[in-house]
């Protein structure tokens, strides 16, 4: 077909509009099984990530994994691997519940992202303004090892929502984030953003509020506690603890029942342990991690609601979150948020700042063109992980989700991950 120079610039115009590209005519689907053909996926392909699994349980990798993978919003693949046992006497199950740490923080976005189109708030409002503890921003300039004192100037500029929803304001991590920080918050009692079963949201914000910055807000991308933060924002504007929010405006609606900060008793059971490595096997390992993290936290009865890294979940209930922003905002005929504000969560918010070849959107990597040359994910993709081994895409162009599941502690080969993308794109057959 041919086009006039107008008919051209208004293709272009179109095209490059909207941060995605959602079709307004789309039925929202709900999950259900469905065959891999009948989505353009390959049943025999996807055999492949059988074998994948199975030569990792064999190679000592891991002790039990599971995958699914949905298209259209059917689900062509969902399995289990392994046990969840270190004594192999327990099959890892389907419905399984596990630690998903960082995953969390996609939740809490949402939840920031809802209060934002009640016009509670602007993205770049300075945080200040609903947290006061925030209203004198340091930023470090020097570091003293031997006793973790340092020196700090004030920023040039507040901490605003945006910049928290982005890792760019400047704070780090208590356990794993940027070494003199880490020690700066140790020495001032900043506790772990999970783990800290007795502590409370508030009275960890304000903590947050005097430790220093890395560097000035909005300069560079700095993984951090930045989605605490705004967990505490989510309490203080909606007047609701922020598992009571997750509960009545998210986890209730979409159907998402296996979804936890502290599990109940009678599904206790099914919460996968966290494995390690000692003398070159796999057990299970209890009591507390390198990072000062007692791994039995979600059984607990816990006060603490970490935005970013509290809740416990199953691959379901994850998938069914996930749907519900591929279809724009919408699951089950419960509307959460509008495909505007799903544009603008998985769009690029950090302009010309990189992460390893990407960008960063309101809570999730979002896959470039560049990065997309890597494994075969499609440019607009969506992404995240959880500290044990969890992680998961969204690909709004292939209405494709992937999600793969374990529970490990600081040993899962990173390829395990890259391999599972590569064989589900390798099963895409339309």
């Amino acid at each position: 077909m041919k086009y006039t120079l107008a008919q051209f610039t208004l293709v272009v115009l179109f095209t490059f509009i909207r941060c995605s590209s959602t079709n307004e005519s789309f039925v929202p689907p709900v999950l259900q099984l469905g065959l891999a053909e009948s989505v353009g996926l390959s049943s025999e392909r996807l055999d492949r990530i059988d074998q994948l699994f199975q030569q990792s349980i064999d190679s000592n990798y891991v002790q039990g994994i599971a995958g699914m993978i949905i298209r259209n919003g059917k689900i062509a693949y969902y399995k289990s691997f392994g046990h969840r046992d270190e004594n192999e006497q327990a099959p890892l199950s389907n419905d399984a519940i596990y630690r998903i740490a960082s995953q969390t923080k996609a939740i809490t976005s949402l939840a920031v992202m809802m209060l934002f189109e009640e016009g509670k708030f602007l993205l770049d409002d300075p945080i200040s303004k609903y947290l006061p503890e925030f209203s004198d921003p340091q930023v470090m300039t020097e570091f003293h090892k031997e006793d973790s004192s340092y020196a700090s100037i004030p920023a040039s500029r507040p901490i605003t929502i945006r910049q928290l929803l982005t890792h760019t304001s400047g704070m780090s991590y208590f356990g794993f984030g940027d070494k003199s920080l880490r020690s700066v918050y140790a020495k001032n009692g900043l506790p772990s953003v999970f783990g800290s079963d007795q502590n409370l949201l508030k009275d960890f914000s304000k903590t947050a509020g005097k430790m220093p910055l890395l560097h000035e807000p909005g300069e560079k991308f700095t993984y951090g506690i930045n989605t605490d933060i705004l967990g505490r924002l989510v309490e203080v504007i909606s007047g609701l603890s922020l598992n009571e929010f997750f509960t009545s405006r998210i986890f209730e609606p979409l159907g998402m029942n296996d979804t936890y900060f502290y599990l109940p008793q009678e599904k206790a059971n099914r919460l996968t342990p966290v494995f390690t490595k000692e003398n070159g096997k796999l057990v299970e390992y209890h009591g507390l991690d390198g990072y000062g993290v007692g791994l039995d936290y979600p059984v607990s009865e816990g006060t603490f609601y970490g935005g970013g890294a509290g809740l416990s979940s199953t691959m379901m209930d994850y998938a069914i979150f996930l749907q519900m922003l591929l279809n724009g905002g919408e699951y089950n005929g419960k509307r959460l948020i509008s495909r505007r504000t799903v544009d603008l969560m998985t769009c690029n918010q950090v302009g010309d700042l990189d992460i390893r070849g990407n960008k960063f959107g309101l809570g999730f990597l979002i896959i470039t063109r560049e990065g997309q040359t890597n494994l075969g994910q499609t440019e607009g993709s969506f992404e995240w992980g959880g500290y044990y081994g969890t992680k998961y895409w969204a690909d709004p162009k292939e209405q494709l989700i992937g999600l793969l599941f374990t529970n490990q502690r600081g040993i899962m080969p990173g390829s395990l991950h890259d391999k599972f993308k590569v064989l589900t794109y390798a099963a895409l057959i339309d």
